[in-house]
């Protein structure tokens, strides 16, 4: 597939991930509509040459119109937050979301869509975990709403001639991540720089990916996976721990802090404390990551701090 010729749209594509995509697909010649309902993105994030549509996808008539000539779909919009105080609520509005967007593509006759699932979806599993591994046991209510996507989008890839790419994300990070680690330690050592409190033991071990890397491979993925249902991991072949973020925005912030720790094997509830993906099938597709996970890290760290400092 040619991405230049080809009219995209994006929904969630004013967050994080959705609006670095968005930048690089209008970069190689496409056509972008983003839709998002700005409740956890930002319209200021979405590149004027993109058409917006601010709307809510937990609503049937949000797209009515928007998916008219549209060639290709990523599906980025969800409530993301895996620490939530209202679990079944999330799991509903996400998968409502990916329901409702079936439904406009068929009626306009869309045939393609890449997902943004996750590495969530496989619970606690050996590591490094490959996308066959099973069974797909997740342990928060976001990784079970990510593995029903992924079920509603199989079953109608297999009944309704859809192509479909699943992206299993590790941890993706760089400039303008929120309400993550990296930037939770930055804010927390500019208020406090003699201090840093880390959720759980500092022992919690998993990948980090470059956003640059993260698009790179979902562009790569969907220009040469064919298959009717295709589902790949994306990260990196190494780890990070929190002790180790902890200690490269430190020294990238030229501090020395005291650690405390609020104890426990991992951060919060439905938080899996290790996590590496096996990125053999992507590797194979000719993919490889550009940066380790330390060198993401430290290269966000950097990013991060010329926003927030």
């Amino acid at each position: 597939m040619d991405i230049s010729d080809q009219r995209i749209l994006v929904t969630g594509g004013a967050g994080f991930v959705g609006s670095h995509l968005v930048d690089r697909l209008l970069a190689d010649g496409a056509a972008v509509t983003v839709v998002d309902n700005c409740s956890t993105g930002s319209r200021d994030r979405v590149a004027d040459d993109a058409r917006f549509v601010e709307a809510d996808l937990t609503d049937p008539d949000a797209l009515d119109g928007v998916l008219d000539d549209i060639d290709l779909v990523f599906h980025l919009a969800a409530s993301k937050l895996v620490n939530t105080d209202r679990p079944h609520g999330q799991f509903e509005d996400n998968t409502k979301m990916t329901l409702n967007l079936l439904e406009a593509m068929a009626d306009a006759d869309v045939t393609q869509i890449a997902y943004t699932s996750s590495s969530t979806v496989y619970g606690e599993a050996p590591r490094p975990t490959p996308e066959d591994y099973a069974p797909l046991e997740p342990i928060s209510a976001y990784g079970a709403g990510k593995l029903a996507d992924e079920g509603l989008l199989s079953a109608r890839a297999h009944s309704h001639d859809l192509t479909v790419w699943n992206f299993r994300f590790a941890n993706v990070v760089g400039p303008g991540l929120r309400g993550a680690v990296i930037p939770d330690f930055i804010e927390k050592l500019t208020e406090n720089p003699d201090t840093l409190t880390i959720l759980g033991d500092g022992r919690q071990e998993k990948s980090y990916l470059h956003i640059t890397d993260c698009v790179d491979a979902m562009l790569h993925i969907v220009a040469n996976a064919t298959d009717a249902v295709n589902s790949y991991n994306l990260g990196t072949r190494t780890t990070t721990s929190v002790d180790r973020i902890a200690a490269i925005v430190a020294d990238e912030m030229d501090l020395d802090p005291d650690y405390e720790y609020t104890g426990g094997d991992r951060g919060w509830t439905g938080d899996v404390p290790k996590m590496r993906l096996s990125i053999e099938k992507l590797s194979a597709l000719g993919w490889e990551p550009t940066l380790s996970s330390d060198a993401a890290v430290r290269r966000s760290t950097r990013e991060l701090i010329d926003e927030l400092c």
